[in-house]
């Protein structure tokens, strides 16, 4: 039975990623620091939700281990994979979010570059070939060019996050080609969906909407996002492991998006619209960071190991708010 190393497997994507890998009968692996950037009471009840998944499936026990640890710390790192003998490793681990970046740019930097280099390392080290890693559309920047492909120019990220994930692929790169490290670098586009992170905008908006409270409504409402429900973002991870596995001498990035566009006015309605509530909403000018627009075109994920994304944005919303409902009110 194959094993794999899940870093960030505590948090949003990381966490439904572990119950599919556990449901494919892999030993799972998770690293995680439980770090504050939300609260890590969160993550904690991710954890206890796979081990409720791991008895109700009647998953054995042992397939299934926590390991609490920065990335960072590369002699932990290195026991880590010395002790657990690992297949394949699925980097999720980062810290998150384009305007907490710019204020932050320095913590940014040592946890998305450093941690990834260290990573890196260590595969080479422990002869450990398949690496898959999770990156971000805002490596595209402000692109004129739509929808965003995996040819585009990458070099002018407008944010340190985006400027630390685009450095991310190249180190993934280098160590391809050193080291005949397999490795599929993962473009997701704005991943939503049960479970998602606080801080980002529908879960945030929800929250808001319920409590009666302001939202922030950056700009004319006219900026875009290519909105992708986890299940389609879990099923394009599982596929890229997959294909990964029967390779030899390969490097790709891949978009996984839904190829779909989305104003924030009609993120809002649609929202209003599932809550049953209208949102009050208090204008405010575009941040710096964020970009006018992000959306995938996924053609190679599609051609190359059959990426289909099929929830819609509506279907995605209406799923997230009654799970909020069901665990927030």
């Amino acid at each position: 039975m194959m094993k794999i190393l899940v870093t960030g497997g505590a948090g949003f994507i990381g966490s439904h990623l572990c119950r599919e890998l556990l449901k494919r009968k892999y030993n799972v692996v998770v690293v995680d620091n439980f770090d504050n950037l939300y609260s890590p009471k969160i993550k904690e009840n991710n954890i206890l939700e796979i081990k409720n998944f791991i008895s109700s499936e009647n998953i054995t026990q042992n397939t299934f281990k926590v390991i609490k640890s920065d990335i960072r710390d590369i002699l932990k790192m290195n026991e880590i994979f010395n002790e657990e003998k690992i297949d394949i490793v699925v980097h999720l681990a980062a810290m998150a979010g384009v305007r907490p970046s710019i204020t932050d740019p320095i913590t940014y930097t040592d946890v998305n570059v450093k941690g990834t280099v260290n990573l890196l390392e260590m595969c080479k080290i422990h002869k450990v070939n398949k690496f898959v890693f999770a990156s971000s559309s805002s490596v595209y920047g402000n692109n004129d060019k739509v929808p965003f492909s995996e040819e585009d120019n990458v070099n002018c990220p407008i944010s340190p996050y985006a400027a630390s994930k685009r450095t991310g692929e190249l180190f993934c790169y280098t160590y391809h080609q050193l080291f005949n490290i397999d490795i599929a670098a993962l473009r997701f586009f704005t991943v939503y969906g049960p479970g998602q992170r606080p801080d980002l905008a529908i879960h945030k908006f929800t929250k808001l909407i319920f409590n009666g409270k302001e939202i922030p409504f950056y700009g004319d409402g006219l900026s875009e996002r290519d909105y992708t429900y986890i299940d389609d973002i879990i099923d394009g991870i599982i596929r890229s492991i997959e294909w990964i596995k029967k390779q030899e001498g390969r490097f790709e990035i891949f978009n996984l998006g839904k190829s779909h566009t989305v104003s924030l006015k009609t993120m809002v309605e649609l929202l209003e619209k599932s809550i049953g509530k209208k949102a009050i909403i208090k204008k405010l000018p575009m941040q710096g960071g964020d970009v006018k627009r992000t959306y995938a075109n996924i053609k190679k994920a599609r051609e190359i190991f059959g990426y289909n994304p099929s929830t819609d944005i509506e279907t995605g919303i209406k799923k997230f708010v009654n799970w909020y409902i069901k665990y927030s009110l």
